[in-house]
């Protein structure tokens, strides 16, 4: 994807894979007035060949969708400084401008009691310019983000800045709460000699093999034989020590030690045989008088890679006592607290453990300052969220507009200098056929210019069996661009020209605009149109449902679709038990009022992602029944916020669950209106290339 504030391409609806350059921009102003320094809204191309889309899920109401956009209008928020640390999923950190779509990084989930660190994958990454702040922690972590970015504290999600009341009431950081994480996360130490040294000292004196044979031999002076041998099952520490021992001049080979077996991974080597390599490594591990900084460092790296282990508790253990002296010595270097535990002490080579002390934020700064080549070995996944660094916010100071960047990740948060930051991603604007978060973003809306096209090439095939299309299965096909492009329309004049059968949901009035294709299909049994309607309050629609229709013009449109012979309805979704549900019986009267034929409904849903917005956007709207609300649709999801087994997920169960349900369907017998999704369509009028059909 390229645009003026992208550097990189994007992939598409949480596809990491997909090829790069996919999309291009596409010149289209946008809609409406904006407020500086809102990014500019961008709609690119997208140049997919496929325009119908299969669905295999038992509780859509629909098999294939046809999807002309693919994003939305909800707002996001841009984060960070370039120079941010981002927690890449190898255990080291990557400058937040340096990430690229695709790579793996930590985020949090909830497990039980707990957030628990688990990798993710970056979706999307992005920079705009923007009012800057600088967030200084009492433990002398310094971030700098902007205003709408959000932390997680001990009190949930909060904003860099709000007010109280107004237009800018939502939660703010102040001083008095505390970030969840670690804290500002330690630099990597420089590779200089000293550091190599250092590291081939301890891989080699833990896991190497080093030593000389002499032996007579007939014809020769002497036997004698020098060989040095370094066998592991981890390529990283190999090839780290290769590439260190060449930058000494010594040379070596690799070969394979041990063969893949069913329950062991192959051990690959390197060894030399010449006698200046193998008296040159004596010289390179010779233990040092005066242990630098960075031998120290690289020292630690070393005897962690070959003798160290972390499964939450970082060990590293040996039976000489030289070694574990130099542990000792570089951890009390780098001010790290430690305990010795011995083990086997009636053993001729008892087992000393040395374990570090003070929990993730003192491991992660052990991995970070000496920079271990196995990333196996410094993985935090599962990890709970839990420190005892003192990250409480100290301050926060303006700083004026500078370039920040912001990602998308598939947990919807990630790791930014040690503390747990919210990404942007959006919610889905259609919750109400049970379909997966995507992403929705404010300013990358995806075009299939071509869907028309598509459509029609696909339609003409003879293996093309007509059946129920939806119209849009990811996004409002009525959304602000299509008054401009409209796609909508083109691939309604295709439908109506083949007599395909379709089915519209939208929240907009725009729809009325194309009443005489609909009319049209709809004289064939082969249109239906459902007009999302949540509520009658526009106060609480401009907070649901921002930049969509009010109330009243859903109403209108419903109305007019009727009044056009068309089978228009009411989806009422999604219910959300302490928010709208007590609006079901006046929203159904009213749509029933207005024409509407039939009429479902979904209680809320809040798959993956969307469970931390939706948590959050109560927060700011609705702080004093955020509890209410959240425990009721729990009830509904079996204690859980989000139940994805397709035989509860679109009713949900319990008794909050049996009330809604209720309350639907005695409101709907009341107004006279049919409870279902959309009327049986017919495809008997399908007509191949705009040829009269059979059953004509």
């Amino acid at each position: 994807m390229d645009g003026p504030t992208r550097s990189h391409s994007i992939t598409g609806r949480g596809a990491s894979g997909n090829p790069k350059n996919r999309f291009e921009r596409l010149e289209v102003e946008p809609d409406g007035p904006r407020e500086e320094p809102r990014p500019e809204t961008i709609y690119l191309r997208d140049r997919s060949r496929s325009i119908i889309a299969r669905n295999e899920s038992p509780d859509i109401g629909f098999d294939a969708s046809i999807n002309p956009y693919r994003g939305c209008s909800h707002g996001c928020s841009y984060c960070m400084s370039g120079d941010t640390p981002i927690l890449m999923a190898d255990g080291a950190t990557k400058p937040f401008a340096d990430v690229r779509t695709g790579d793996e990084i930590y985020g949090t989930t909830r497990r039980g009691a707990y957030r628990r660190y688990t990798k993710t994958r970056v979706l999307d990454h992005w920079s705009v310019r923007k009012p800057a702040y600088r967030v200084t922690l009492e433990d002398g972590t310094c971030l700098i983000c902007s205003g709408d970015h959000r932390f997680l504290t001990e009190r949930g999600w909060k904003f860099v800045t709000g007010a109280m009341c107004g237009a800018g009431q939502r939660p703010y950081l102040t001083t008095s709460n505390k970030l969840m994480g670690t804290g500002s996360f330690a630099r990597a130490p420089v590779k200089d000699g000293d550091y190599e040294r250092g590291y081939l000292c301890a891989i080699m004196r833990g896991d190497g093999r080093l030593a000389s044979y002499a032996y007579e031999r007939v014809g020769r002076i002497h036997g004698n034989q020098r060989r040095f041998r370094l066998a592991l099952t981890d390529e990283e520490a190999l090839s780290r020590t290769a590439e260190y021992l060449l930058s000494f001049d010594v040379v070596t080979r690799s070969f394979v030690f041990q063969e893949a077996t069913s329950g062991r991974r192959p051990v690959n080597a390197i060894r030399t045989s010449a006698r200046e390599n193998v008296e040159h490594v004596r010289e390179i591990i010779a233990w040092p008088s005066l242990p630098s900084d960075l031998w120290c460092r690289g020292f630690l790296a070393g005897i962690f890679d070959a003798e160290g282990g972390y499964t939450g508790s970082l060990r590293i253990h040996n039976t000489d006592p030289a070694i574990i002296d130099h542990v000792v010595l570089g951890l009390e270097s780098l001010d790290f607290r430690y305990e010795i535990e011995h083990l086997g002490k009636n053993q001729l080579k008892p087992v000393q453990v040395v374990r570090l002390l003070g929990g993730l934020k003192e491991h992660l700064r052990f991995f970070h300052t000496t920079d271990p080549a196995i990333t196996r070995k410094r993985g935090i996944e599962g990890v709970a969220l839990k420190s005892n660094a003192n990250l409480r916010v100290a301050s926060i100071e303006p700083l004026g507009v500078m370039p920040l960047f912001d990602i998308t990740t598939g947990t919807g948060d990630f790791i930014a200098d040690g503390v747990v930051s919210h990404n942007c991603y959006a919610r889905p604007t259609h919750e109400y056929l049970g379909l997966s978060a995507g992403l929705d973003f404010e300013s990358r809306i995806l075009v299939k210019e071509a869907a028309p096209e598509l459509l029609r090439t696909r339609l003409s095939s003879a293996r093309w069996e007509p059946k129920v299309l939806s119209m849009s299965g990811v996004t409002d096909p009525y959304q602000p661009v299509e008054k401009r492009l409209c796609i909508t329309r083109r691939c309604l004049e295709v439908l109506a020209e083949f007599r395909n059968p379709v089915v519209i949901v939208t929240k907009n009035h725009l729809v009325t605009r194309d009443i005489d294709l609909l009319s049209e299909l709809a004289g064939h049994e082969a249109a239906a149109v459902a007009v999302s309607l949540t509520t009658l309050d526009d106060g609480l629609r401009r907070v649901m449902e921002p930049r969509t229709s009010r109330p009243v013009r859903r109403l209108a449109a419903i109305q007019r679709l009727a009044e056009a012979g068309i089978p228009a309805g009411v989806m009422t979704a999604p219910v959300i038990p302490g928010i709208n549900d007590h609006e079901l019986p006046n929203l159904i009267s009213a749509a029933a009022e207005a024409g509407a034929a039939f009429a479902a409904y979904t209680p809320v849903r809040l798959p993956g992602a969307v469970q931390p917005v939706f948590e959050d956007w109560l927060s700011l709207h609705f702080p004093d029944r955020k509890e209410k609300v959240l425990n009721r649709i729990r009830s509904m999801r079996g204690g859980r916020l989000n139940d994805p087994d397709f035989d509860s997920r679109m009713r949900g169960e319990g008794i909050v669950a049996d009330h809604i349900a209720q309350l639907f369907e005695i409101s709907c017998r009341r107004a006279g209106i049919e409870r279902g999704r959309f009327p049986r369509l017919s495809t008997s009028a399908f007509r191949r290339g705009g040829q009269p059909s059979l059953f004509e």
